[in-house]
């Protein structure tokens, strides 16, 4: 018997619609959903792993609560990070590389998705959602004009359409695009989660998340979201993570032990702090490893190659909470006196930061750790990818462009369907 061709063209057509609505009703009914499980995924720029968090989250905006299940830490493949620096390197990257870690990444993702629900106890058929940062390999939110076109732009490669197919979950991803659409500069996006759990009536606080790159946020007691103030200040674990490697064949400075064990060579520091133009910016400002890396150490490497490779690394070090201290101090300190500097990230444990940000900061200021209110300072920023996946669906801006420089606020982040 034969067909009616154009039977068939209108069934399967049908059969199309009704899976894509299908999907836009789960999304829509996902919106609706009060409490979610949701993963958070970080690779940021000291490129270690993979953080990646399952929480309970009820809510959204002003009314979110959180609840962190589980964290997992998973390290990259033998190489990868090499490779990953070497493709973010400005004449360094090949397209080949960058296409294949595009794919690569979500597959690591998605691994470290399995083992971190396998350590829960918890089916993947229980989670809503994934908010993935994805891996920034380069990063120009500086407007410049391009065959007769001035913007922004940034890339963060580990496509996120990649892990929805892969998991099954709705994923969203690239969340610094829509800002710097904007004339924004992308970065940091973690304000908008400090705002919302740190926020307090009656301290004036600084949440400083020290990762590759430093980035601090300004609370100051009882304030609005609008007069939220953050931006990134400089190198963080970036450098140190350098010379390191080449220094003591070691993938970073463990608890600042190399650098406490060596002294500060004022000569260089100051250099250093010469060198660095990046710091006295006035903001919205960002940076990255377009910036800080191996090129912005090595002409100062050989100027002091006589030094002891203990004095190096102390003298480098101590950047991070100069220009940490340098940036409150100049943009600031005449505004908001701090009562407490909260840390989180990698450098947190880093005990020669902390030793010269209470120099810096003066003992009157109290140091902790984010753990004290219950966030994990390991699992903070995949925590806040999970929240700004929940402000995504729920239909809500993420972006402070107090913080950013955009035009004006946006919902952030691109929905991919599995």
């Amino acid at each position: 018997m034969a067909i009616n061709q154009n039977f068939l063209y209108n069934y399967y057509i049908n059969l199309s619609t009704i899976a894509f609505l299908t999907r836009v009703e789960k999304l829509f009914n996902l919106k609706q959903k009060n409490k979610k499980f949701v993963i958070g995924l970080m690779s940021g720029t000291s490129l270690d792993g993979v953080d990646a968090a399952l929480v309970e989250i009820t809510g959204c905006g002003l009314n979110t609560k959180l609840k962190l299940i589980d964290f997992v830490s998973p390290p990259f493949p033998n190489g990868l990070k090499e490779t990953v620096i070497k493709n973010s390197l400005p004449g360094k990257g090949a397209v080949t590389d960058i296409c294949r870690l595009n794919f690569l990444l979500p597959h690591l993702y998605f691994d470290a998705i399995k083992t971190l629900l396998k350590k829960a106890h918890v089916s993947i058929d229980k989670i809503d959602l994934i908010g993935t940062h994805g891996q920034t390999i380069h990063h120009r939110p500086k407007k410049e004009n391009f065959f007769g076109h001035t913007f922004g732009s940034t890339l963060q490669i580990g496509d996120p359409s990649v892990l929805a197919k892969l998991s099954g979950i709705v994923t969203i991803g690239d969340f610094r695009v829509g800002d710097i659409a904007l004339g924004g500069e992308g970065a940091p996006l973690i304000p908008y989660f400090d705002y919302l759990v740190f926020g307090s009536k009656t301290k004036n606080r600084i949440l400083l998340n020290i990762g590759g790159i430093s980035n601090f946020t300004i609370l100051a007691k009882n304030s609005s979201q609008d007069e939220v103030f953050a931006f990134d200040t400089g190198p963080g674990n970036m450098l140190t993570d350098f010379l390191a490697k080449k220094l003591f064949g070691a993938a970073y400075d463990k608890g600042g032990k190399f650098a406490l064990n060596g002294n500060v060579d004022e000569k260089l520091f100051n250099d250093l702090v010469k060198k660095d133009k990046d710091i006295e910016l006035q903001p919205p400002k960002s940076t990255g490893r377009e910036y800080y890396n191996d090129l912005f150490l090595d002409k100062l490497l050989k100027k002091y190659s006589y030094l002891q490779p203990a004095d190096l690394i102390a003298s480098v070090s101590k950047l991070t909470p100069y220009a940490i201290y340098r940036n409150y101090e100049k943009f600031f300190k005449d505004k908001i006196s701090v009562d407490e500097l909260i840390i989180s990230g990698g450098g947190a444990k880093n005990k020669f930061f902390i030793k010269h940000l209470q120099n810096y900061f003066g003992k009157n200021v109290l140091i902790k750790n984010t753990d004290h209110f219950g966030i994990s300072s390991d699992a903070k920023e995949a925590i806040c990818f999970a929240v700004l996946a929940n402000e995504t669906v729920s239909g809500i801006p993420a972006n402070i462009p107090n913080v950013t420089g955009a035009a004006k606020k946006t919902i952030l982040g691109k929905i991919c369907l599995p």
